[in-house]
């Protein structure tokens, strides 16, 4: 493996860490700054709003900037938010410093993964996301926790000040072990890098990663509630159970980088079908604490197991503007997650019960099986 590789994937795994470990610590955070729990809430909608829109904005904005070059000035600005979110003297502060942190994240990824990629030896594209990837993996099961504790134990301003470390760990890595690509990650104009979302398999692979992942990201949404009332946990066990799914997610990644190295699409087909299946397991097995126990790493494994297959299709699909469209398909994840919890909710509300969502789920996902059998019957047609 390249030491470019493992760099980029230890940056993944700061910005990650840095992005999911507030849900940890915010009670703290709304203790100190002297605001609601749902005022302190608000900063993982703020983060989440900042990548759906700065992401394509900044990187149609920055397409002309060597990669290398960009990725340094997007780690040192993740940097410069993470200790002004240390530092915040206020809520306010803190707000803005969280949105600045999250417009360069989406950016930030894009143009690793086609540093990383551009990196890869033929027929490796797929594992070469996935091992970073991997660094969101670790930043599940092992960031945030330690993330957490260091908060509970120092204080969340504690957290902040050891992510900006680990961002400046891997600043120093990029600058020491990532090549220099000396061409621009575009090849014009902001309107110019636009004109990649005209093609129609780009805006189906992107399809595919907003519909494929969106059953899969309802049941996550409300995967406390689910395993404490319908399965029937105790509170104190969702955060091991949360450690299982990370640990699952991490397997189910890396194996299914390989098998869409081998085979992209018929794996992309396969692993949604699986999805859907143990989604519908899931619903049968809820009543059950250790068959959902089981289940919930398995969910883990075929959630994550379909993401590098995705995002290489995403890059296969735009050569002539790689980098956006995987902040725009980063963007389509993001408002995936927000559909995902405001139709999990209309569901809930509208008394089919908690339970109903992983039938639902799997139902969603089978239409994510349908957009990507139509853009795998396109590119079967000669042009």
């Amino acid at each position: 493996m390249r030491l470019s590789v493992p760099s980029l994937m230890w940056c993944v795994f700061g910005i990650t860490t840095g992005e999911f470990v507030i849900a940890g610590i915010l009670p703290g955070i709304a203790t100190d700054l002297a605001v609601s729990i749902p005022a302190a809430g608000l900063l993982v909608t703020a983060y989440a709003i900042g990548m759906i829109v700065g992401g394509p904005v900044l990187t149609a904005l920055t397409a002309r900037f060597p990669r290398k070059p960009l990725i340094l000035v997007l780690l040192a600005i993740t940097i410069a938010g993470n200790l002004a979110s240390a530092l915040a003297p206020s809520y306010g502060v803190l707000f803005a410093a969280r949105i600045v942190t999250s417009l360069v994240t989406s950016t930030f990824f894009a143009n690793a993964i086609v540093i990383a990629v551009s990196t890869a030896a033929p027929g490796k594209q797929a594992s070469t996301v996935s091992k970073l990837v991997f660094g969101m993996n670790l930043s599940m099961i092992l960031g945030a926790p330690i993330g957490t504790f260091i908060g509970d134990d120092h204080g969340w301003r504690a957290t902040f000040l050891v992510v900006a470390a680990c961002c400046a760990a891997g600043f120093a890595l990029v600058a020491r072990l990532v090549p220099d690509v000396r061409e621009p990650s575009g090849e014009g104009s902001a309107l110019s890098e636009l004109r990649v979302l005209r093609e129609r398999d780009v805006r189906l692979a992107i399809a595919v990663t907003a519909v494929g992942n969106a059953g899969l990201l309802m049941v996550f949404t409300f995967f406390a509630p689910l395993v404490t009332d319908v399965s029937g946990f105790a509170g104190g066990a969702v955060a091991a159970l949360l450690l299982v799914y990370g640990v699952g997610a991490a397997v189910g990644n890396l194996l299914g980088g390989r098998l869409s190295d081998r085979a992209p699409m018929a794996a992309q087909l396969g692993l949604l079908g699986v999805l859907a299946a143990v989604l519908v397991l899931m619903w049968a097995g809820s009543g059950s604490t250790a068959m959902t126990a089981v289940m919930v790493f398995v969910l883990g494994a075929a959630g994550f197991a379909v993401i590098p297959g995705m995002q290489a299709r995403v890059l296969a699909t735009a050569s002539a503007a790689p980098t956006l469209a995987m902040a725009v398909n980063a963007s389509a994840y993001q408002l995936a997650a927000a559909f995902a919890a405001w139709l999990g909710g209309r569901v809930i509300d509208g008394g089919l019960g908690l339970r109903s969502l992983y039938v639902v789920g799997a139902a969603v996902t089978m239409a994510g099986i349908a957009v990507s059998a139509y853009a795998w019957r396109r590119s079967r047609v000669p042009a």
